[in-house]
């Protein structure tokens, strides 16, 4: 009877480090928690193409995400919270995500309609509308839903390093700034 009790405790520790060896190889990446925009080719206002994964200009970009016209406000309210306008130490885009026509003729009278509304040539720099399938554009990015506006931390890949949804909040707009300014993935 001694014997037994005296390995009880090891065989205890050996079955929790094994089991915790299991969870750290097996569980899911980082990647996969958070998501990952979907590849795509997509024109800036000012027609400058980019490539996602690979086409973003900074190791880490803010992306304001819109799915609805009536989700202006909220990205106003981050552009204006996170003073984006007048802070260059962020690089930062708006883009909208749009369920594609499947014609280009439909996407061209689209891309005119944000023209108007984005007169400027620094706004249209900043506009990258992605025409897509936005449902699977939502879950490939691990967003909860297209009820409210997306704020992502992209890597270059297109990784989602961070997110917050909704209007600009103080607490959730420090914890995307940690991220835009950490220096490693």
């Amino acid at each position: 009877m001694m014997k037994r009790t005296m390995w009880t405790p090891t065989l205890a520790w050996l079955a929790a480090a094994s089991a915790a060896l299991v969870l750290a190889v097996a569980g899911p990446s980082e990647t996969i928690v958070m998501g990952q925009v979907p590849s795509f080719t997509a024109k800036r206002l000012d027609q400058t193409r980019v490539v996602v994964p690979s086409g973003l200009s900074a190791d880490r970009t803010l992306a304001l995400v819109a799915y609805t016209r009536n989700q202006r406000e909220e990205i106003n309210s981050w552009i204006k919270g996170l003073q984006l306008d007048s802070n260059s130490s962020i690089a930062w885009i708006r883009m909208p995500v749009i369920n594609d026509p499947g014609d280009e003729t439909k996407r061209a009278a689209i891309e005119n309609t944000l023209l108007e509304r984005h007169p400027t040539p620094r706004d249209r720099s900043r506009l990258v509308p992605v025409f897509t399938n936005r449902e699977a554009f939502i879950r490939a990015a691990g967003i909860s839903s297209s009820d409210h506006a997306s704020v992502l931390v992209l890597n270059r890949e297109g990784k989602v390093l961070a997110r917050a949804e909704g209007h600009y909040d103080e607490a959730k707009a420090q914890a995307l700034r940690e991220t835009l300014l950490a220096r490693n993935d």
